[in-house]
Parts: C-alpha cells; structure tokens; sequence
C-alpha cells in the first residue's frame, strides 16, 4: 500500500507493524494540503523537514505553546538545525500574554499556505494541537463573538474566587465543555462561558451542531508511528534533556516577567514546574512528574486521533 491510497480505517498510532515508507508519501496535488499530526515527541518535525525537502516545501508549526515568544525550552520547537533547513512559519510570533484561539490560528495559518504558495512552494501544516487543525482545515463553528464586559466580568470572578470557581460555573450550564478544558484554562473556559451568556445555548452544542464539517482544504494526514515503549523511552529522554540545559530556570525567569498566568504557562511541564517552584512539588519529584503528565498527554492525543483518516509513516 503506498502512503497515497485512502482508507477509511485509521491505523492505530502505535502500531509501526502498519504503517507505510515516507519514501511512499506522493508530492500532493495542486491546491492539496499535506498535514502531520500525532502524539508528542513522535518526530512530527523530522517528517515534516523530511517532505519539505522532498517536494520543496515550508512548515506552518500547529502547536499552541510553539507560537509564543519566551517559551523555548519544553515546547520542543525545531532547533537552530532544523528550522535552517527548511522554512518555518508561525513559530515564537505572539506575545505570551496574548490570546490565540482556533479561529486566529487558522486566519493566521491561511495566511502562512497562501503566501507559500504565492511563491511556487508546498505548504505543510505540523503540530500536535488538533482543535486548531481541524478548525484550519474543516472550519470552525459560527459561535457568538467576543465580549469585552462578560470577559472583564469572568477576569474578576477568577481574580477573587479562583479559576475553578468559574470552571464551576462553566460545568453548570455546559458539562460536556467542563469535562474537556482544564478548571486552569482560564481563556477557553471564560469564552465558553461567554458563549452560553450571549447564546443562551452551550458551545458543546455549537460545536456538536457544526461537527466540523465545512471543508476548507483538501488533505492528506500524515503521523509517525511509535512503538509504546519507544515513545515513552522518548518522552523520558527528552524531559532529562531540557531539565539539563535549564528548564526550570527559564521557567522562574517566565514567571518573574509576569508570565505565570498566561496559557503557555498552563502547559504540561511548564504547570509541574511552576508549582514545584512555589513549593507544592518536591523538586525530587519533578521529573517523573513530568514525564507522567507528558505520557498521559501522549495518550490524550492519541484519543483525539482515533477516528481521523491519518495513514502512519514509519519513523
């Protein structure tokens, strides 16, 4: 089977046994958009490079920690090396303070593919945040727009009773959208909230209604596959590497520039790290934490991916 032929059964993300030769992925056709997805630290970025050499292409990063300034160490964006090699686009450009959603990502990633293309080259789209993938290429739902007085109002209840509190009252009139965001997701808790407070409806059920289902670019997926034990061997590998070269020094720096509440900073590792430096993690304990919190991301992925047409590419 070459990586071209479509299937309408995915095969499982770790099972190399069934997986297809990168040599086998096809240049895409005019106007199709090759997109690399997957489980962290599976090596989206070397395929990536890997393709874009092949079929003279530039990488559009979709990753929602890889888009922010400061954040270096943890984010595993392409080093020194890697981004030489081929173009890299959408990578440390948004102030850490800053919001960006699906919506921004995708108008800033269609920006990216046309100016690519502009210049007779082939857009790759890689990254482990599937919502801005899926949003990117199957649009998003027509949801309420923003509102500067509910935001301001949510700020205040966060501020005095804690973000739980709001997750609390996120989970009262939209479980299903409690169940998916983090009670420290500040940003995306607030917003569904403010979806429910204009709409009167949910956004679990501005979403379910919507599926995802306008397309705005013909793909093709692509993800590597690992073997369980080499993606953890990975993971742990890599933890060790950046608590080496500084980490958790980088982190308090994050921290005493004002960057401790932003999103980034809610990131795994980037949360075990900040709470081991306020103390409610022995530093001991650190890196398992991190490569347990790390793992079970991992796994969390994988979910996302379960039923999503990927053919997986030998590593």
């Amino acid at each position: 089977m070459t990586a071209n032929e479509r299937s309408d059964r995915p095969v499982a993300a770790l099972d190399p046994s069934r997986a297809v030769a990168a040599e086998t992925i096809l240049a895409p056709s005019e106007g199709e958009l090759i997109v690399i997805v997957g489980p962290t630290a599976t090596g989206k970025t070397a395929l990536a490079i890997d393709l874009a050499r092949r079929f003279d292409g530039e990488i559009v990063s979709a990753d929602s920690v890889q888009i922010y300034r400061e954040f270096e160490l943890g984010t595993g964006k392409p080093s020194e090396a890697e981004l030489a090699a081929r173009p890299h686009h959408l990578l440390s450009m948004v102030d850490p303070r800053e919001p960006v959603d699906a919506a921004r990502y995708a108008a800033l990633a269609d920006e990216a593919i046309a100016s690519i293309r502009s210049r007779g080259r082939v857009p790759i789209v890689c990254g482990g945040t599937f919502l801005w993938v899926k949003g990117l290429v199957r649009g998003l739902a027509p949801t309420p727009g923003a509102d500067v007085a509910i935001r301001a109002r949510h700020a205040e209840t966060a501020a005095r009773d804690g973000r739980a509190a709001l997750h609390a009252l996120l989970a009262e009139v939209d479980a299903p959208s409690a169940a998916r965001l983090a009670p420290n997701d500040f940003v995306r808790v607030s917003r569904a909230l403010e979806v429910f407070e204009l709409s009167g409806r949910p956004l679990s059920e501005w979403h379910a209604k919507h599926a995802f289902g306008t397309a705005r670019h013909e793909v093709r997926t692509f993800g590597v596959a690992r073997a369980a034990e080499d993606l953890d061997a990975r993971i742990a590998e890599r933890v060790a590497f950046w608590l080496a070269a500084g980490w958790v020094r980088e982190v308090a720096a994050l921290r005493d520039r004002g960057f401790g509440e932003t999103r980034a900073m809610g990131a795994v590792g980037f949360k075990q790290i900040a709470l081991s430096l306020e103390g409610k993690l022995p530093e001991a304990e650190l890196e398992v934490a991190i490569v347990r919190a790390t793992r079970v991301f991992a796994r969390r992925q994988r979910t996302w991916l379960r039923d999503e047409a990927v053919t997986w590419v030998l590593p």
